[in-house]
């Protein structure tokens, strides 16, 4: 069946028959922050009062620093190479929120074209079970219905959670869902009342995040008028270029390739890079295209806004999950920014 019922009363049960099958993850509280970790039981999830993780979960596909491989040398002329890309442990993640789902599915097009797969990428990706937990509460610095999704959306999921109170509801979406489902013992049906329970939560949580900005100007625009709109100069004035954006934004993916080297051998490293930093785009000749901070920040929201839109059949490269609004600094706010462009 399509809905499965869980009583909360059996999330123990849950998590212990999960954990025989694969490595269970969930909102876990550390310090002031959440962010995604392994968990044993269900206490160790921090579900009530749960908004989202401080960063994204992008970092257990994708993570800060990754060894790609390993060199050491033998004799004088010769190198010996280990790749050394893991095999992936199988996992499910709960509670992950449907705005980080969907960064999942842009991400998933962003790292696979018709020339080239990333298979650090995907052999993680391919390995989880992502059990989405609907919001009915969103933060005020959410907006994922003006970058056409909404506090349920389903895509990028395999399972679709609803908090009912005393139960929760779960919606199977893919294989791998209906899977996890089934492999449950304490799942039971659920009545029609608990069904109709789960549309009211999805209608007033859409209800509540009414559409803030739109981006229909943007793309009618041409991206050198874009490019010249006299707006980022003030929109860039404030910023540091700290980066902060970049590093807690779910759909964010610009990496650096580093050869750490020793006399004996060395690692070839990916790390986390941003768009923000002078070094990103500075030539070997010294050059850089984007000498000042006008430059990087327009790059940025151009980015997300235009240039993704215009490679991914529409797809904006924006969530709306609100995190970089709520740590920006200087407080700039993606949403203002965006008006501007579509104005």
């Amino acid at each position: 069946m399509e809905y499965m019922r869980l009583n909360k009363k059996n999330m123990a049960v849950f998590i212990e028959e999960l954990g025989r099958t694969c490595e269970v993850w969930g909102p876990v509280k550390e310090g002031e922050q959440v962010k995604y970790a392994p968990v044993s039981n269900a206490t160790d999830m921090a579900l009530d009062g749960f908004k989202n993780s401080t960063m994204s979960p992008k970092e257990i596909f994708f993570p800060q620093s990754e060894k790609m491989l390993s060199f050491r040398r033998e004799g004088e002329d010769a190198n010996i190479y280990r790749d050394e890309q893991a095999q992936p442990t199988k996992k499910a993640i709960f509670g992950i929120r449907p705005c980080d789902a969907r960064a999942f599915r842009i991400l998933d097009m962003i790292f696979k074209n018709d020339q080239f797969t990333d298979n650090y990428w995907f052999s993680k990706r391919d390995a989880t079970t992502l059990v989405g937990l609907g919001c009915t509460e969103p933060c005020s610095t959410c907006f994922c219905t003006s970058v056409n999704s909404h506090p349920f959306d389903e895509k990028g999921l395999d399972v679709l959670v609803s908090d009912l109170g005393e139960h929760y509801l779960f919606k199977a979406l893919t294989k791998k869902g209906r899977e996890l489902v089934a492999g449950i013992s304490v799942m039971r049906e659920p009545s029609d009342a608990n069904i109709e329970a789960h549309m009211v939560l999805r209608k007033k949580a859409e209800d509540v995040m009414t559409v803030q900005f739109g981006t229909d100007k943007v793309k009618d625009k041409t991206v050198l008028e874009l490019f010249n709109e006299d707006c980022w100069t003030g929109i860039s004035e404030p910023c540091l270029n700290c980066s902060t954006c970049s590093y807690v934004c779910p759909t964010c993916h610009c990496f650096d390739i580093q050869d750490e080297v020793s006399k004996e051998g060395g690692e070839r490293v990916r790390n986390w890079e941003s768009c923000m930093t002078w070094i990103f785009t500075v030539h070997a000749t010294g050059h850089n295209p984007r000498p000042t901070k006008k430059e990087r920040v327009r790059q940025r929201f151009m980015h997300k806004f235009k240039y993704i839109p215009m490679k991914r059949n529409g797809e904006i490269g924006c969530v709306g999950c609100g995190r970089c609004v709520a740590l920006c600094p200087v407080n700039i706010d993606i949403r203002e920014v965006v008006k501007q462009m579509n104005s």
